[in-house]
């Protein structure tokens, strides 16, 4: 590891109990900081819910640390905008917002689209999938944001159980989810962006960032959303910059071997765009499934858009100073 990393680990890694709540309140209060939490979701019925019933309950009411909450429907089939809205949430749907300019399926859209729909100096995302959903996700990377005006980007980093935990047992089996980020995303960075090796979660959904930055950098419309930030981040912004906090454990649904494939040819795409900016690789992968004849390809588009930084587009800016 790189000396300039070791030293930013001791600098820009955190606890979240480093910053208590009423520590957050006066810092927030004293710059008049508003936060705005966004969650992106598709046929997350299950969970959604549970996630904006807490951060209403634990950061809008008992303490007005966050004053947006939004979920950003990307097109569900099931009760996901209902069962949002009913807890409390904003709900906006993704084909509604900037309709001039049709969506694209993905996660990184719909982050995208967010930041015309959302006002705060600082913004928070949290996926829709978290089971047993803690505040402390979204406090804990929100608050050296709100602390430290030299810091813009934050991210969560926690254990990925692979198997939930039973009830009344332990955390569960740990340090095993997150295939793709260790088979894929952590070799990327240490040997192409040594400097971003000391994140533990680089792509990991829950993170904050001042919308100053956000609204610079460009957005891969797919999995490759992440990655790409980060890296953005790391050359507008600097390493000290960037931090992590530590928000425990975080549990959620996991993907099958060809969603995680999928993915992963997204990330390698997204980087490799990074990397050369000129020739880039036939952008499509091919997966095997057994049929009744024996193995069948299945060849899938990996994600190539991306959409350029929110300050370029006229509704935005126009919104911004309406």
């Amino acid at each position: 590891m790189l000396e300039e990393v070791e030293h930013w680990l001791t600098r820009r890694s955190w606890s979240v109990a480093d910053r208590p709540l009423d520590r957050l309140m006066v810092a927030k209060a004293a710059r008049g900081t508003t936060v705005s939490v966004v969650l992106p979701a598709l046929n997350e019925e299950e969970t959604v819910g549970e996630i904006v019933s807490v951060i209403r309950r634990e950061l809008m009411e008992r303490v007005p640390l966050v004053d947006e909450l939004v979920v950003v429907d990307s097109g569900s089939t099931d009760r996901t905008a209902a069962v949002a809205a009913a807890a409390g949430a904003r709900v906006e749907h993704r084909d509604a917002i900037l309709p001039r300019l049709p969506a694209l399926p993905g996660k990184g859209e719909v982050l995208w689209r967010s930041l015309l729909v959302t006002s705060g100096d600082i913004v928070c995302f949290v996926d829709a999938d978290l089971r047993r959903f803690s505040a402390d996700f979204v406090s804990g990377i929100v608050g050296p944001l709100l602390t430290d005006q030299d810091v813009q980007f934050v991210k969560a980093m926690y254990d990925r159980p692979l198997h939930q935990p039973a009830a009344g047992r332990g955390p569960g089996q740990g340090g095993q989810g997150g295939r793709v980020t260790e088979l894929v995303a952590r070799p990327l960075l240490n040997l192409h962006w040594p400097r971003l090796a000391g994140f533990v979660q680089p792509l990991g959904g829950e993170y904050a960032a001042r919308r100053s930055l956000l609204e610079r950098l460009p957005f891969p419309v797919g999995y490759g959303v992440e990655l790409g930030l980060l890296v953005d981040a790391l050359h507008t912004a600097g390493l000290d910059a960037l931090g992590q906090v530590d928000v425990g454990v975080r549990i959620h649904r996991h993907q099958d071997e060809r969603a995680l494939g999928r993915m992963a040819a997204a990330i390698y795409r997204t980087a490799q765009l990074r990397l050369s900016r000129a020739h880039l690789v036939r952008p499509e992968l091919t997966q095997f499934e057994r049929g009744e004849n024996g193995f069948v390809p299945r060849t899938h588009a990996v994600d190539t858009e991306e959409r350029p930084p929110v300050r370029e587009i006229a509704e935005y800016t126009a919104g911004r100073a309406a």
